[in-house]
């Protein structure tokens, strides 16, 4: 074999070999892009699934809370026209707010779960309040400060709620919610601490014996 021939071959051999190893290089190439590609669409496929389950969260617990302070308002002002009240559809939106609160307890947000203890403290007074209505020893300001309180720190409760959710999925960011969301907490378990001492006064007085 001349020197001519010699080289060709071995032209030809490193030839092949050269498209063997860029063709493997090429294939495990397209390989990893392959996977990465599909570990993003799994990463974005859990978190559109997280996403999903929160805003469902926030929406069951948006309405529940909602249907509870209504529920509770609605029985303070049947009761004063003298209506038959059935304590059953209170004590029906009042489970459906408990078992989303504890549902929801483990999933929130630090700042959200804060807020949302808040108003179930809130919401837990309200419900104690139009329970003693039948004994208040003062009917005409119990049904008074049953209606301001559901209709004012109850109303205003429940509204931070919304917004508070909302704020957190990102749906609508209030550019003053923080200090939005301080006044409204303040306020509503200040009234709530001064309702509680009160209630818990007017139940001993009902029990005292005469």
């Amino acid at each position: 074999m001349d020197v001519t021939t010699l080289a060709v071959a071995l032209i030809g051999v490193g030839g092949t070999l050269g498209g063997t190893l860029g063709g493997a290089m090429l294939s495990q190439r397209v390989t990893r892009e392959q996977n990465q590609r599909a570990d993003r669409e799994r990463a974005e496929d859990r978190h559109d699934r997280a996403q999903e389950a929160r805003r469902d969260l926030y929406a069951r617990l948006n309405t529940t809370a909602r249907a509870y302070r209504v529920a509770a308002r609605d029985s303070v002002r049947a009761a004063e026209r003298g209506e038959t009240v059935e304590p059953a559809v209170l004590d029906t939106a009042r489970d459906a707010w408990l078992e989303q609160y504890s549902s929801a307890q483990m999933a929130l947000p630090k700042y959200v779960h804060e807020i949302v203890s808040i108003l179930n403290r809130a919401l837990g007074v309200g419900y104690s309040l139009v329970k003693q209505l039948p004994n208040s020893p003062d009917p005409d300001e119990s049904y008074s400060r049953a209606k301001a309180w559901f209709s004012g720190p109850m109303s205003d409760g429940v509204y931070l709620l919304r917004v508070t959710l909302r704020h957190d999925l990102g749906v609508e960011v209030e550019p003053d919610f923080e200090r939005t969301c301080t006044r409204i907490l303040a306020a509503l378990d200040g009234e709530r601490r001064s309702l509680e001492r009160l209630l818990s006064s007017e139940q001993a007085r009902a029990t005292r014996p005469a």
